[in-house]
């Protein structure tokens, strides 16, 4: 844990900073030995995000056979675009893009593939015309993680004639997880005649859009029952309007809360009842993207696609135990 903690601390500051973790030049004193990794991370909007960049900056380190070269994007895909490109200028030997929707990427993929270099996706998938264009993907399975929340619903809220009320607070727009958790729902929504969406409101994965959009939301005094928040951050955010407005939650409250990432934070939440239900979603991609390089490195065959495990956790089965055996 305290590894983890020193490296989320490194990691806040250079996502903030928006700096390298190595400089572009090669100068006299590079380790021609190394594998140089250009990494274009969206930014630092939550602390999910900030466990995914610990976790790549732990795997892809000096230490670890690597020179790695950073990018905070600060969620514009015009800075993605333009790291990719700097990234081919510098003939990095890896491209890894966490990026921040899933089209746009034909064009600077195409670039990179004319290069030579390959490009690992991680987080969020891309949709291009010629999945050629990159190498591999490493992520979580969004859709599966909304299926959780979906069954924990259905088992929590088993009368078909009482009418289920819910509040969907979604993630940036295009993103693979906004896109799939979204769709989880609907779905569901679909199936259930009592079920109702109240309102979708963007929360965009933060902490304050979070807060500002329920708050705004809570004026029009419509009831609801369930939140179904995309990511912790804006959770936390939608706890403290819900706060605001005198609205209780959680175990025993009028609001029965489902929250997307299960970071330490709302692990603890969890624990005190404060959050109904944390559905996972693994941030630690480091180590299998260390595995797909020192792969392809050995000319071996990799997957085209690789999930990472993930659980969830309700507050009445939640332990400190659990908790203190968490990475992140």
């Amino acid at each position: 844990m305290r590894k983890i903690l020193c490296l989320l601390l490194i990691c806040t500051t250079l996502l903030l900073a928006g700096c390298a973790l190595s400089s572009a030049s090669r100068d006299k004193d590079f380790d021609d030995s190394l594998i140089v990794v250009g990494f274009s991370q969206v930014g630092s909007e939550s602390d999910w995000r900030l466990a995914n960049t610990a976790s790549m900056v732990s795997a892809l380190s000096e230490q670890n056979g690597y020179r790695l070269l950073f990018d905070n994007a600060r969620q514009k895909q015009e800075n993605q675009y333009l790291a990719i490109r700097n990234f081919i200028q510098q003939d990095v030997n890896y491209i890894v893009l966490a990026p921040i929707s899933e089209t746009g990427w034909d064009s600077v993929f195409r670039e990179a593939k004319a290069a030579g270099i390959p490009v690992i996706v991680v987080d969020r998938q891309v949709s291009v015309e010629d999945e050629s264009l990159y190498q591999s993907w490493v992520g979580s399975d969004f859709y599966r993680e909304g299926q959780m929340a979906i069954t924990w619903m259905e088992e929590s809220f088993p009368d078909p004639d009482a009418p289920l009320r819910i509040l969907h607070l979604q993630g940036t727009e295009g993103a693979t997880a906004q896109l799939m958790r979204s769709r989880a729902l609907e779905e569901a929504v679909a199936r259930h005649e009592n079920w109702t969406v109240e309102a979708a409101l963007k929360g965009e994965f933060t902490e304050a859009k979070g807060y500002e959009v329920v708050r705004d939301f809570l004026k029009t005094g419509t009831p609801f029952s369930v939140l179904y928040s995309e990511n912790d951050n804006m959770t936390f955010g939608a706890m403290r309007a819900l706060d605001e407005a005198g609205i209780s939650y959680g175990r025993d409250g009028e609001v029965k809360i489902i929250s997307f990432d299960a970071v330490h934070k709302a692990l603890e939440y969890c624990l005190e009842g404060r959050i109904n239900l944390c559905v996972e979603c693994n941030p630690l991609h480091g180590p299998r993207v260390d595995r797909l390089i020192k792969s392809c490195e050995a000319g071996e065959e990799v997957p085209k696609s690789s999930y990472v495990e993930e659980i969830c956790f309700t507050c009445d089965t939640i332990t400190p135990q659990m908790i203190g055996e968490r990475e992140y």
